[in-house]
């Protein structure tokens, strides 16, 4: 398997420039007096479609040949992904076909029809997901663009990481979110070549811990019947992430569900911005000292924002 390297993201990074948000980095006193840190949040909760999936998303549909581009692209998502799929392919003039769960909330639903996608609707498995798209992909000859398991997308979510780093300099730890490890992946490929002395640092939900139970036993332990308010990180680890994960990856940790809400809580009100639930798990990290935050130089990359408001958990 040829995984992805720095050269990749700086590849990425120069292709989709033109199409992204350089989103800011942002602190805050009174949270770093909380945490006892100096913190600095990159803010893709201020990305295109409100998450860092629209980085790599972009890097997949414009590295397509032209003749791959005609046929259009395709993926299946109830989430930011499937938002990020169908933007960078009206940005890039072409089809894109996204299969979506019939439980998919209705904002995500209208927020990809809002982009022009066609959208074909299946059972809330990933079986039925899985068969639909294959079936989409025999008929038109689309493209398949893997939320997470995907070498150009990975280059692109690794660009988050490489901009914090060139707004921060030296940094002791990263922090991000797992779910898929699509951003993990590539954040820890644009740390250790920039900061080989940074570490990287994941922080998970107690109720979805594949990903900490997978990076303590060597191997990948699927997700069964995660449960946690962080709706973004329920799917287990590609193949391809989770590579890079045992050979870049310091430390994985779990954080409560108490300590996700007060987390998303706490950004929210002394930061004045919207974050997701899955955005404040490494944060909960911190609250929860899984690591030892005094004194260090950390940055946090704010996944994403798209919240329901109607269905806050505080």
């Amino acid at each position: 398997m040829i995984l992805p390297t720095f050269n990749d993201i700086k590849e990425a990074h120069e292709r989709i420039q033109p199409y992204i948000h350089r989103t800011p980095v942002l602190t805050s006193e009174s949270v770093n007096r909380l945490l006892g840190a100096e913190l600095f949040f990159k803010c893709e909760n201020f990305q295109k479609v409100g998450a860092f999936k629209f980085r790599g998303a972009c890097n997949a549909v414009f590295s397509l040949t032209e003749e791959e581009a005609a046929k259009g692209v395709g993926t299946h998502s109830s989430g930011n992904h499937a938002a990020a799929v169908a933007l960078a392919s009206r940005l890039r003039g072409i089809k894109a076909r996204i299969v979506m769960p019939v439980t998919a909330p209705d904002i995500k639903k209208k927020a990809v029809a809002g982009y022009g996608a066609e959208i074909t609707y299946c059972a809330p498995t990933l079986e039925a997901r899985e068969t639909t798209l294959q079936q989409l992909i025999d008929k038109h000859g689309i493209t398949e663009i893997h939320p997470y398991n995907n070498f150009r997308v990975i280059s692109g979510q690794g660009t988050a990481a490489k901009e914090l780093i060139e707004e921060t300099g030296n940094l002791d730890i990263i922090m991000t979110p797992v779910g898929g490890g699509g951003l993990l992946s590539g954040t820890a490929l644009s740390a250790k070549a920039l900061l080989p002395n940074c570490r990287v640092i994941a922080a998970e939900p107690a109720g979805a811990d594949d990903a900490y139970r997978s990076f303590n036993a060597g191997r990948i332990i699927p997700s069964t019947q995660p449960n946690t308010i962080a709706d973004g990180l329920l799917t287990s680890l590609g193949e391809m992430n989770f590579a890079v994960i045992q050979q870049s990856v310091d430390d994985i940790v779990t954080v409560s569900e108490e300590a996700i809400v007060e987390a998303m809580r706490m950004i929210w009100e002394r930061m004045k911005i919207i974050i997701e639930p899955s955005s404040a798990v490494p944060v909960a990290a911190l609250l929860e000292k899984k690591i030892q935050p005094e004194g260090q130089k950390i940055g946090i990359i704010l996944s994403g924002g798209n919240v329901d408001l109607g269905k806050l958990p505080f």
